[in-house]
């Protein structure tokens, strides 16, 4: 089964980085308010980046790593997708 590391922007232009192993269906559920607490009450969302793994551990150490970055380092990232 593949996993997956995205990064969703929301409304307000802000970035937000899960995991997951369907990407179209999380989105749904990201805007269908029943996704992250933090996404909630900024939807719509839309799945702009994803990386596809083998293991969900991957996936996870992946979110971690981009969760510290900087929101610059995030868009340059989606930007030279």
């Amino acid at each position: 089964m593949k996993h997956y590391f995205y990064l969703a922007r929301c409304s307000d232009g802000s970035l937000y980085a899960g995991t997951c192993v369907d990407p179209a269906a999380r989105e749904a559920l990201h805007n269908a308010g029943k996704g992250a607490k933090y996404t909630r009450s900024r939807s719509p969302v839309k799945i702009i980046y994803t990386e596809t793994f083998k293991t969900l551990g991957n996936a996870r150490r992946r979110e971690a790593e981009i969760k510290r970055w900087k929101k610059t380092q995030k868009e340059i990232l989606v930007r030279e997708k």
